[in-house]
């Protein structure tokens, strides 16, 4: 699987709860785990890497109500592949990724990853009507990710969890 897809919303995590990996525990300092983790220049690339998608998010819009289909494209294609992670990343930073991060978490980082690339497809064919699905489909994708994983950096979104609608 591309090394991406693991990697871009795992930015947004602080603490998060490893599950089943008993080698990672023995390493870790008590009550630290997840993100806290990770080495210092990987937690550093983690967090280039999520700025870098808010920002991507960010200028969707603009692009989106002038009309600039190509601009979403080419937007939509750096949030597939990943913006710095790609670029950056060594083996044993992607080993440390792969011992720490929940089975979840991978799977709501491969479905973001997937989104862009339907919308990276949806604009490089101009439907306009699409491209707003799958944005929102993106959006709602981060939200039920900082839901489950990242409540402590976003308290707001703990009224969803308690009303059942995260996802």
């Amino acid at each position: 699987m591309k090394l991406s897809i693991y990697i871009t919303l795992l930015i947004v995590l602080l603490p998060m709860t490893v599950h089943g990996e008993e080698k990672i525990k023995h390493m870790e300092p008590a009550g630290i785990s997840g993100v806290e983790a990770l080495s210092p220049e990987l937690r550093n690339l983690l967090s280039q890497e999520m700025q870098a998608l808010q920002d991507g998010m960010m200028s969707i819009i603009p692009a989106y109500v002038s009309g600039d289909w190509s601009e979403i494209e080419t937007i939509a294609g750096k949030m597939k592949n990943s913006y710095i992670l790609k670029q950056s990343l060594t083996k044993s930073q992607a080993e440390e990724l792969h011992s720490v991060l929940p089975h979840e978490f991978i799977e709501k980082d491969q479905r973001f990853h997937y989104l862009a690339g339907m919308l990276e497809h949806v604009a490089k064919n101009k439907k306009p009507e699409l491209i707003n699905f799958y944005f929102s489909e993106m959006n709602e994708s981060c939200v039920g990710c900082h839901a489950k994983f990242a409540v402590h950096k976003f308290p707001n979104l703990k009224q969803k969890i308690e009303s059942g609608h995260a996802h």
